[in-house]
């Protein structure tokens, strides 16, 4: 094995989220596909998620997520966990919420976005040393979309991958390691929603995503949507088979996620025959890589 010097032949995987619920929109096909394969994988969740609104309107009187939000956040986490097979751990951030207005209001104090950097990251180093993984994915630092809790779980991620390997660095955090590779998530990928619009007017059903689409080529009078990302797809899991798992996993989150919403508006079938793939960047590299890929543990194993 070509990462950091170990005997050990297990391959480890760790992704880094902002919330609970982010690893099953994010990547969770093939979280459950490296699962099945024998890797083991572990999300790190950087906030309780105890900000986040009720999203499905099925669950608008229930009375624990009233009551305990965050609370009903941890069952929801570990029921999605058990559906992909995948281990999580929690770094104990408090949910920033999603600042709404003009101007913006200020973020409460003492939510994760407004934590120096060191003490946000430090619980990852610890949790990277003490897991070993061989990868990282994490967002980009746009935070996939431009979320406070996004955008500080997207610079923990690099800082962790960057720091965890040195020695002289976040003492006391355990012995070092340094992850071979770090990708970038690229769930909205814009070239798959393209191929999935498509197939979808192709067989003749509707399509939820030419809003989408249309806002990506043109910008409002003063240009506030946002260009696509800079970064460009190198790296394309294929993981098809396992699409069910993540929409199971998708489900469970029953506070965030409306079963009748968005994210199943295309079957798993026609997506299996229109992309059976999840997508990434890769970052950075401590073993030589050939691109494009297709597999996060390219050069490792």
């Amino acid at each position: 094995m070509t990462a950091s010097s170990s005997s050990d032949q297990q391959l480890r995987l760790l992704a880094v989220h902002a919330h609970p619920d982010d690893e099953s929109s994010k990547g969770a096909a093939t979280m459950a596909m490296y699962a099945a394969a024998g890797v083991d994988v572990m999300v790190a969740t950087c906030t309780d998620g105890s900000r986040g609104d009720i999203q499905n309107p099925a669950m608008e009187e229930a009375p624990h997520p009233k009551r305990d939000m965050a609370g009903a956040r941890r069952i929801e986490m570990a029921n999605a966990a058990a559906v992909l097979g995948i281990q999580q751990r929690w770094l104990g951030f408090v949910d920033s919420g999603l600042p709404e207005g003009d101007p913006l209001p200020p973020l409460p104090p003492g939510c994760f976005a407004l934590q120096p950097l060191e003490r946000a990251t430090a619980p990852l180093v610890r949790l990277v040393r003490n897991f070993k993984p061989h990868v990282i994915l994490s967002y980009d630092e746009n935070g996939g979309y431009p979320h406070p809790d996004h955008i500080m779980a997207h610079k923990v991620a690099v800082e962790a991958f960057e720091a965890a390997g040195d020695a002289g660095r976040y003492p006391g955090m355990g012995e070092p390691w340094a992850p071979s590779k770090l990708y970038y998530d690229r769930a909205f990928s814009p070239d798959r929603f393209r191929a999935l619009h498509f197939a979808l007017e192709e067989a003749g059903l509707q399509s939820p995503y030419a809003e989408r689409l249309a806002a990506w080529l043109e910008t409002d009078a003063e240009g506030h949507t946002a260009p696509e990302a800079g970064h460009r797809t190198t790296t394309q899991v294929e993981c098809g088979d396992f699409f069910e798992a993540r929409d199971d996993a998708l489900r469970a989150h029953r506070t965030q996620i409306d079963p009748l919403g968005f994210f199943f508006a295309v079957s798993p079938d026609l997506q299996r025959s229109t992309w059976p793939w999840e997508d990434y960047t890769l970052i950075k590299s401590r073993v030589p890589s050939e691109l494009p890929e297709k597999d996060l543990f390219a050069g490792i194993r």
